[in-house]
């Protein structure tokens, strides 16, 4: 994929479809193009079980007349098609409610500055390499104890892209990215103990990739140390959530803080902004423009720039996560969330995982969660789960079958530490959570 040649092909398909629409007698119109190819290939077993090659292209245009929105999406870019589908978003928006809310965001808060974020790195990766890469993982991870007895397979994947997004203010803007992983699972077996554990990397740059051998070795030792795991009567305890985990807490911080749910009054953080929700040495920053970021961007998917800012200050709730029409709905301001946060940085407050152990004299550390047990609205938190217990600052021995509950408002405000482990791999970046008192329910 040459990136300059396929954005400019898409920016030319983006803006002819905007312009088509005003002509047409749309008030307001935008459009987001997109062009990706990728690789993924799983090996199991020492054999490999399946290549899939993805190439996808996709328009989508919404067109706003008179308060009301119609949007519609093609895969066909050609002039016939572009225009069939402006036409066909048109003709929606005349069955639509009227909505004083609707509309493009702000042209004054549209991005004017596009600084190169590093997101794009082409692995050049072809079956045959992905194969070795895969295999390596697998046989690293069959071979680093007698007790892995089993596979679920080791998968390599590999994609690029680039977006672009236009509107009738005149703003068009995009660039190509790349994401690249390897990941493994395994089973581990001891007596009538069967365990299944994985681990996987990810990033933008191949180059930045952990090694296939460290990735399956990872997935080798979490599946052992599940072996012979036992259940624990209910007790109130600290639980501590690795980094992986861990990050988890904050997606429901962002799910509470959304526009979405504020303005259907839906989440236990309504009217939260400038209240304290956590201990007053947790700060949360949002970050838009770290180099080969998993969530970096300069402008969100409405074309609004992105900022850096302070989500979390000592503790206190300092802003929401909005789009312009959720931010119309609560008589706020977008904050240039459209499409998702960018980078949700936790500061931490403590050290290692095996730090924020060995300072703990009982509890729960985190291994899984099951089962979508969070409300939203209430703030109700009631997780299936299995991991290991504490016991004088070291892990005692496997814990399954058991269902760690409390509240979220409570578990953000008793957070006792954040670790120094960071985990990149996703839009939140935060290290392990130590919370005060949770109630692990077991026997």
């Amino acid at each position: 994929m040459e990136p300059n040649v396929v954005k400019e092909s898409l920016s030319k398909a983006a803006v002819g479809a905007v312009e088509l629409a005003t002509r047409l007698g749309a008030d307001q119109a935008e459009a987001g193009v997109s062009h990706e190819e990728g690789l993924s290939l799983t090996v199991r077993m020492g054999e490999l079980e399946s290549v899939e090659r993805q190439r996808d292209r996709g328009l989508a245009v919404t067109v706003y007349k008179d308060r009301r929105k119609g949007a519609a999406t093609t895969s066909d870019f050609s002039e016939r098609g572009i225009e069939d589908t402006v036409r066909k978003a048109l003709s929606i928006a005349t069955f639509t409610a009227e909505d004083p809310y609707a509309g493009l965001a702000d042209a004054g808060l549209m991005a004017r500055e596009f600084p190169d974020l590093e997101l794009y790195f082409p692995s050049g990766l072809d079956v045959d390499r992905a194969t070795e890469i895969a295999l390596r993982t697998e046989n690293a991870a069959r071979e680093a104890d007698p007790r892995i007895e089993n596979s679920e397979g080791a998968t390599v994947g590999t994609g690029e892209g680039v977006r672009v997004y236009a509107n009738s203010h005149g703003f068009v803007g995009g660039y190509p990215t790349s994401s690249h992983s390897a990941s493994c699972s395994v089973i581990a077996k001891s007596g009538n103990s069967l365990e299944r554990d994985y681990w996987y990397t990810v990033a933008r740059s191949f180059d930045d990739l952990e090694s296939p051998e460290a990735v399956g070795r990872e997935a080798a030792s979490r599946a052992v140390r599940r072996l012979g795991a036992r259940q624990v009567p209910t007790k109130a305890v600290p639980v501590l959530y690795p980094a992986e985990l861990a990050r988890g807490l904050f997606g429901h911080l962002v799910s509470a803080i959304r526009g979405t749910a504020l303005y259907r009054k839906s989440t236990f953080l309504l009217d939260a902004q400038g209240r304290k929700i956590f201990p007053e040495d947790v700060d949360v920053e949002e970050d838009p423009f770290i180099p080969r970021g998993m969530a970096s961007a300069a402008f969100d998917s409405e074309g609004v720039a992105t900022r850096r800012r302070k989500l979390i200050d000592r503790g206190v709730l300092e802003g929401y996560v909005l789009s312009s029409y959720s931010a119309r709905r609560l008589g706020l301001q977008t904050t240039g969330n459209a499409g998702g946060i960018h980078n949700l940085i936790v500061r931490p407050t403590a050290g290692s995982l095996d730090e924020l152990i060995a300072d703990c004299d009982e509890g729960f550390l985190v291994g899984e969660l099951l089962g979508q047990g969070v409300n939203i609205v209430t703030g109700d938190y009631s997780r299936g789960a299995a991991g290991y217990w504490i016991e004088r600052g070291r892990i005692a021995y496997p814990v399954n079958e058991v269902t760690i509950a409390g509240n979220l408002s409570d578990i953000f405000a008793s957070i006792l530490a954040v670790g120094s482990d960071v985990d990149a791999r996703g839009a939140v970046r935060t290290g392990s959570v130590l919370v005060g008192r949770m109630t692990v329910a077991g026997q």
